[in-house]
Formats: structure tokens, sequence, C-alpha cells
């Protein structure tokens, strides 16, 4: 209970807490290989950074995927997620930066730290101890609340009409589906297949205990055990999905 709890206030917080910050972007792009990197999405960093992003409500697109035509031709409208590698010895440094189109840093994390000794988790650890500095971020309405985060001035002003007011995304929970998924082992995680088989999901490993990174070909959330039983969660429209599903590891 307590897991879900700290998972609940990371990904989904929407509480305005201390001096608050706004920017006005709904749009992130991630690059497939950040700069201090030898390979592609190492250490699983690229893939965790999107999916920390989309947790917050944010529309996150990867640099060499097919984006739409309204950032192609303007990619202004976009941020660009890049995160900077301090290591010491024994210590994993990593610092999160949100840069517009011109370079100019808008928001800044903290330096997340680990001492983690296998690379893919010290590497892991010290990006979601840097997020954890944003806080209440979370993308509502066409601004961005951020709490408890970096701030870098001068800060860029975009000029947009004032959004009416929002409530809250609500909660929308489906039936849970009557096929069993078959949880198969693969590098960082497993696949959900179903009886044809056919991938239904794919799972990637976090450093917290029964919660998984997960998409299909259409939608990116998180798999999660609560109450005993497992849930996909994700955003559709802006409200909050939660449906059951039925797996055997």
């Amino acid at each position: 209970m307590k897991t879900y709890f700290f998972i609940f206030l990371l990904a989904f917080s929407f509480a305005a807490k201390g001096q608050s910050n706004t920017v006005n972007y709904k749009y992130l792009i991630v690059p497939e290989k950040f700069s201090f990197l030898k390979q592609p999405n190492q250490y699983n960093l690229n893939v965790l950074a999107k999916a920390l992003f989309e947790d917050k409500g944010f529309t996150v697109y990867y640099d060499n995927t097919e984006i739409p035509s309204e950032i192609a031709t303007d990619r202004c409208r976009a941020l660009v997620v890049e995160v900077e590698e301090h290591n010491s010895m024994f210590v994993t440094n990593l610092t999160i930066l949100l840069k517009d189109c011109k370079g100019n840093v808008v928001l800044k994390s903290k330096e997340g730290k680990s001492r983690e000794k296998e690379y893919k988790q010290s590497y892991n650890a010290a990006m979601r101890d840097a997020f954890s500095s944003f806080g209440d971020l979370h993308y509502e309405a066409g601004s961005t609340t951020v709490v408890n985060a970096t701030p870098v001035n001068p800060v860029q002003e975009v000029k947009t009409a004032a959004p009416a007011p929002v409530n809250q995304p609500a909660t929308a929970t489906t039936k849970q589906a009557e096929a069993l998924l078959y949880a198969q082992g693969i590098n960082n995680g497993y696949q959900l297949i179903d009886s044809t088989p056919k991938i239904v999901l794919t799972l990637l490993k976090t450093t917290v205990a029964d919660y998984f990174i997960a998409s299909n070909s259409s939608t990116n959330g998180i798999v999660l055990k609560k109450d005993g039983n497992w849930f996909f969660e994700y955003y559709k429209d802006n409200v909050l999905v939660s449906e059951k599903l039925s797996i055997k590891f």
C-alpha cells in the first residue's frame, strides 16, 4: 500500500505546493540517445524519461519517429528533453533539462544521485531522483504548472489566450478482460501474450516492486499491483484509465 501511494504521488500528483512557475508547452521530444550514452536507449533511460513525462500528462515523441505536422512545421511548440551526466567516483549524477527550440533552458531538475553498483540500476535510480525535483509538474489545459522544480531565468514568455478552468481528469475503469495473459520473460522485463499467441503488452522492469513501464502499439502507461490485482493505467483523451488485467507469471 505504501509503495502504491509513493507511485501515485510521483506520477499523478496534481496538488500545487510551494512557489510555482508556469510555461505553456504540451509536447516534449525525447532523443533516441542521450549525448553521454554510447547506444540508443542505453540502460533504458530514454524509455524511462518518456514514460515519466507521459505519466505527468505530456504528449511525448522520440526524435527518430514521425511527429505530428503541427510540431514538424513549428518545432517551437515543443520542448526537448536533455540529460546531463556529471559522474564522480562511485556516484552516478544526472540532471534533466527541458530546452526550447532556441536552446534556452526552460526548466532544470536537481542533480539526481545513485550509488548503486550495477550500471542500469544506478542510472535509472539517478534519473528518478532527478525527476522527483519536478514535484507536481503536470500538463493541464495548455499550461504546465511546475512546483519544486528549479526555474532557469530568464524564462521565455509564450503568450497564449487564458484557458478556461478545467477540472482534474476523471478516472475511468474498464472491465477486466476475460482472456488470461501469460508473462513471457524478455530482457529487462516481460511481454504479455494471449492464447493466439499475440503480444498484448510489453512490460519493462523498474526499481519498484510490482511496478512496470508498459506499452503496446498505441498506448504507453504503467502496470502495477494494487490489493492483489494487476492494473494497466494510462491516459486517453486527458482521462486516466485504469484497466484490470489477469496475468499469469
